[in-house]
């Protein structure tokens, strides 16, 4: 009789042995049983939720933590801060009447400055963002964000300026390939390199 010692690497070299004859047959995995599912494909979201808003406090309407634009074919998309956990995205389907769940783009937990600014041209989502550690106290921005989604937004491209003022524009090109923000420096976003080093 063989110990429990003696077995394990039995069926290691027999695991191993089934492995081997398959690759040396010219076989692949199944495609069907490596790739993530639909539900997680981040490249099809899940229109199930409701539209949140900023939990910042703010006297009258509208609030400038809050900010939401009409994107292509009827989708919208909205952006909030969301104290203690930073900038938050989500988008909307017609044909789904629903929103994505809220996803967090930037996470911080300083303190939301100034508001959000949303532009949109031929499928390109672009804003501007600000945190600071005592924007409540009148002290400008510590992380100043410039953000670009695309596509299905399903990822953001997020660039954050450190001490520095704020974003105060940013213009998408009419085919949606380039962004540039702008405040006395430039930085520019293209889909074909993204963010431009500084």
């Amino acid at each position: 009789m063989r110990g429990p010692g003696v077995q394990v690497p039995v069926r290691v070299t027999a695991a191993v042995a089934v492995v081997v004859a398959a690759v040396a047959c010219g076989g692949h995995p199944d495609p069907a049983t490596t790739a993530p599912s639909a539900s997680a494909s981040p490249n099809i979201p899940a229109y199930t939720a409701e539209l949140e808003k900023s939990d910042l406090p703010w006297s009258g309407s509208p609030s400038p933590y809050d900010a939401m634009a009409t994107h292509d074919e009827g989708r919208r998309v909205a952006l909030h801060y969301r104290r203690g956990t930073g900038l938050v995205e989500q988008h909307y389907s017609p044909r789904a009447k629903a929103w994505t769940r809220p996803k967090v783009i930037h996470r911080t937990t300083t303190d939301a400055c100034q508001g959000i600014h949303l532009r949109t041209s031929n499928g390109t989502v672009a804003a501007t963002a600000d945190f600071g550690s005592y924007c409540y106290d009148g002290e400008p921005p510590t992380e100043s964000l410039a953000v670009v989604g695309t596509g299905s937004l399903a990822a953001w491209s997020v660039n954050v300026t450190k001490n520095f003022d704020g974003w105060e524009r940013a213009a998408v090109s009419a085919d949606g390939r380039r962004v540039v923000f702008g405040r006395g420096a430039t930085l520019r976003w293209s889909s074909a390199h993204g963010f431009e080093r500084r």
